[in-house]
């Protein structure tokens, strides 16, 4: 079983939709069934708005969560399910988990903000969550925040947006997407169809 934490933010049908035709058994975590996380094969943190609203209404998952993080189940965070994953935001006064060492900032002031539209990867190193994608390939993007990791190596995939700015990242199980998956057409249910593959290995 692969979770999607329902937290009151995000895209979560579309999430779950998207998923859904990729990967038989999707099941959405509510505060109600948390303890479904113990026996899960991967996790999705999706994700839209403010970064101190995701860590908050995250609290009655962090716990159950970061422990199965620590065991090795693979979790993927998109967008702000992304953000959350480093240690700090300039959006807000929350602390993020610390999963991936670095903070997130806001877009420069020449861009318009929010970044919104469809942009193409930059390919930094190998990673089974890019299987099949190329740099000619395109995702939808909306956000105005961005992720810095401390560790270059920790930036998959990047895109330019007034600055290269990070797209996908990892380390270790951990995997961070800043654009959508679920709206972003053919390649994006393949990011998705490779994340359910690192979750059966």
């Amino acid at each position: 079983m692969i979770g999607i934490l329902d937290y009151g933010m995000g895209n979560l049908f579309s999430i779950y939709n998207g998923l859904k035709k990729v990967y038989d058994r999707p099941m959405l975590i509510t505060d109600d069934n948390i303890a479904s996380l113990r026996t899960a094969d991967g996790v999705i943190v999706p994700g839209v708005g403010a970064f101190d609203d995701g860590i908050r209404n995250l609290k009655p998952f962090t716990g159950e969560l970061l422990n199965i993080m620590e065991s090795g189940v693979p979790v993927l965070g998109i967008c702000i399910g992304m953000q959350v994953l480093f240690e700090e935001s300039e959006e807000g006064k929350e602390k993020g988990w610390g999963l991936i060492p670095g903070k997130v900032i806001r877009l420069p002031a020449n861009v318009r903000v929010p970044h919104m539209g469809w942009n193409n990867l930059h390919l930094h190193r190998h990673s089974e969550l890019l299987d099949g994608i190329t740099d000619a390939d395109y995702f939808y993007f909306v956000h105005s925040y961005y992720c810095v990791p401390r560790d270059e190596d920790a930036t998959l995939a990047s895109v330019e947006y007034g600055v290269e700015l990070a797209a996908v990242v990892n380390k270790d199980n951990v995997y961070g997407v800043q654009f959508h998956p679920e709206k972003s057409s053919k390649k994006g249910l393949q990011v998705l169809s490779n994340f359910v593959r690192i979750c059966k290995r």
